[in-house]
């Protein structure tokens, strides 16, 4: 790819030393109208593009009146039929034909199984799906739509080259190269401003089917998208772009009707990008976006992004002193000694049930020869995000993960049928080269571990392993209060090893979705070509307290790397041919990374944690100096019993000590007093008890002692005693 020029900064206007604030202020519209709302001239391919388009949608629309028109049935999904005729009826009309209410809230139609523009004409008799924004599908076309209408406004304000626009789970981005600039906050108005025009003009989005020859000209000015015609379209094969306005894009589709469907549109954020998401190849420009159909959506969503902001957890971590970064070890956190009880609590959740579950903890290195990786596959599809380094003239690598480490220990040795299954577990340390610009907080970071297990199996076992890290999964995430969703994602596009050992790896997972889905009363849905390279796998979806979701979660089946490491174990056989069989290995994950997993903690629990999790359980406040020994007396027995508890022996008022508490969230706050040491108690007040500035209950030192040690061993979620 041809190399950018390096961006360059916005001019601003020379001003005074000593400016006073309402001069600044003064100056903020100035530096927001630095550049015109439209490029002028607008850019020479614009003008290239619609004209081809012009020329070829004419002939292809001469092509459609030749089409024959014959009678068809449309069978909609409550059996009911319509008739229509082949090359006329669209989508549309058999909406408008049910209820203009149900035309103008449908976003886009299924034929066949096939995402469909309304307005296409159907060519055949079929069946008809009349999907609406609530649909992740109809979601999924109304971003894109609204991603193409933010490219329009993009090249119509920076006249720059696009790249690509995809929709995201929470709304819709678009890159694209600029040379002379870079996006900034200050963009945003005028470009939500055109995006507003566009909607008022109410575009229709026109779908032309043409050839890569074709393509190749159309695009001749924007190198990323002759890069990507070349690298994905076959020679001689033929593909779809799109039209609104004056943008054209490459785009398989389909599309909301027209731009006008849009009645609600910001721009959320803006970052930088590699083409391809490759460091080699040219710096761009993204930025994000979200919309919808009506407004009031917009209000809703708005004030759920405040809700967000409150609970990030990078917020809470430094204003509770949890951990940090540094840009000496980036993507690394530094557990500060509170965020390290909440990350130790959940590592020892894990082994606890490990004892109970039949788990083996072990320990393997962090650095390998590459040739570990070379031999279990990882090198070819993974080296990029490896931290490669040369020890004694070799290469070796920081391990990304534990399976080959975990392969060489199962094989160190005989093994015998009589040992499986043997369940492996490893809380070591991985590290994976992540993009600096997708570094996030505790949610992506370059260095950190994983409640990682591998289980060797007979084929004759898997039903119920898997069965097992079903109940595993769910006691888990019972306790945090968290909600899940099963996947099934099944062989991707780069697979490796025969297609008959996929089918029945796929299959044995299938059973066994089916059998907990059945017993737990769920569904669960089928990701198909998103499994990894190795094996099937299924995805485990949870939904925290504000109805995001993060995959955590993992249960991969995978029946390579055995092969990869020449794995096997003697049989109960005596054959010569039948003495030894390979294992099946059972990649398990519950928290995933427990980095991520304490983020999405301190989310979903907004800083308030449950008893067992919180790193501040109990603050003991004297009301005087002379009851300071007692208070003292109470912190050093919760700490005896594994309690967290401080003493707050400061100078400050009681209201102050008291204040200060509720501010670190602790869950119960205990005053002790000329009453309280007299007769061995004291006055608890419970944090989730808000607004209660009255005195709270007062009980039993030893009473209250057992009460939290069994609220700790319980892991409730409700913070009482």
């Amino acid at each position: 790819m041809p190399a950018e020029a390096a961006p360059v900064d916005k001019p601003v206007a020379n001003k005074p030393a000593k400016a006073d604030k309402k001069a600044k202020k003064a100056k903020a519209p100035a530096a927001e109208s630095a550049y015109p709302l439209e490029w002028n001239p607008p850019p020479e391919y614009l003008q290239h593009r619609i004209e081809m388009f012009d020329r070829l949608k004419a002939k292809a629309d001469a092509a459609l009146k030749e089409k024959p028109r014959e009678p068809i049935t449309i069978t909609l999904p409550d059996g009911t039929t319509k008739e229509g005729v082949s090359y006329e009826t669209s989508p549309m009309a058999i909406a408008m034909g049910i209820a203009k209410s149900l035309a103008e809230r449908t976003v886009i139609a299924r034929v066949d199984g096939e995402l469909w523009d309304l307005e296409r004409p159907l060519e055949s008799s079929c069946k008809l799906e009349l999907l609406d924004f609530e649909h992740e599908d109809g979601k999924k076309v109304f971003w894109h739509s609204s991603a193409h209408m933010l490219g329009e406004a993009a090249e119509r304000h920076y006249g720059c080259h696009l790249c690509i626009g995809p929709p995201l789970e929470d709304g819709f981005y678009y890159e694209m190269g600029l040379k002379e600039r870079v996006v900034s906050q200050q963009d945003y108005a005028p470009l939500e401003k055109l995006v507003g025009q566009i909607n008022k003009e109410k575009q229709p989005f026109e779908r032309l089917v043409i050839t890569k020859e074709e393509l190749l000209e159309m695009f001749k000015h924007n190198p990323y998208k002759v890069h990507i015609i070349n690298d994905k379209i076959p020679d001689g094969s033929s593909t779809t772009v799109y039209r609104c306005g004056p943008l054209i894009d490459l785009c398989r589709g389909p599309h909301v009707p027209h731009t006008g469907r849009v009645k609600a549109f910001t721009i959320t954020k803006n970052s930088s990008s590699y083409f391809l998401g490759d460091a080699k190849n040219d710096s761009l420009q993204r930025l994000y976006g979200i919309s919808f159909p009506d407004k009031k959506q917009m209000t809703e969503y708005k004030k759920f992004i405040e809700e967000a902001a409150k609970r990030d957890h990078r917020k809470i971590g430094k204003e509770q002193e949890l951990f940090f970064f540094h840009e000496l070890s980036p993507g690394s956190a530094f557990m500060l000694p509170h965020g390290a009880r909440i990350y130790n609590a959940l590592v020892d959740l894990i082994k606890k049930e490990y004892q109970a579950r039949g788990f083996t903890e072990v320990i393997t290195p962090n650095m390998f020869n590459l040739k570990l990786w070379n031999q279990s596959g990882h090198a070819a599809k993974y080296k990029e995000n490896m931290f490669c380094l040369e020890v004694d003239k070799e290469e070796f690598a920081l391990k990304p993960m534990n399976c080959p480490g975990h392969c060489l220990m199962f094989g160190h040795k005989d093994r015998s049928y009589r040992e499986l299954p043997i369940r492996l577990a490893d809380f070591g340390v991985v590290h994976r080269n992540e993009f600096s610009g997708a570094l996030s907080g505790l949610t992506r970071v370059r260095r950190f571990q994983q409640d990682d297990a591998h289980i060797f199996c007979r084929q004759d076992q898997i039903e119920e392993e898997v069965a097992n890290c079903f109940d595993f999964l769910n006691h888990v995430y019972g306790i945090f209060g968290f909600e899940f969703h099963l996947k099934l994602s099944t062989r991707p596009e780069n697979y490796i090893g025969e297609l008959s050992v996929w089918d029945n790896a796929e299959k044995k997972l299938e059973d066994s979705l089916n059998k907990f889905a059945q017993k737990k009363g769920v569904q669960w849905e089928l990701n198909a070509g998103d499994g990894a390279f190795y094996g099937p796998k299924i995805d485990i979806v949870i939904y925290d307290a504000l109805r995001r979701k993060h995959q955590c979660a993992t249960i991969q089946l995978d029946f390579q790397l055995p092969v990869r490491f020449k794995l096997e174990y003697r049989t109960e056989n005596r054959g010569e041919d039948e003495s030894y069989a390979r294992p099946v290995i059972i990649h398990r994950a519950i928290l995933g990374s427990v980095e991520r997993m304490m983020g999405i903690l301190i989310e979903h629990f907004a800083g308030k944690f449950p008893f067992w999790l919180s790193p501040r359980q109990i603050s003991v406040i004297p009301v005087a100096a002379p009851f300071t020994k007692y208070a003292q007396e109470i912190t050093d027995l919760l700490v005896s019993k594994g309690i967290y508890a401080d003493a707050d022996l400061s100078d400050n008022t009681l209201n102050k000590k008291i204040r200060n508490s509720e501010l670190s969230h602790y869950n119960f706050i205990f005053v002790v007093g000329g009453e309280e040491e007299s007769t061995r108690s004291v006055n608890v007040r419970n944090r989730d008890d808000v607004g209660t500035k009255a005195k709270g209950k007062t009980i039993p030192l030893d009473d209250v002692v057992a009460a939290v040690v069994a609220l700790k061993e319980s892991k409730s979620l409700e913070n009482k005693i």
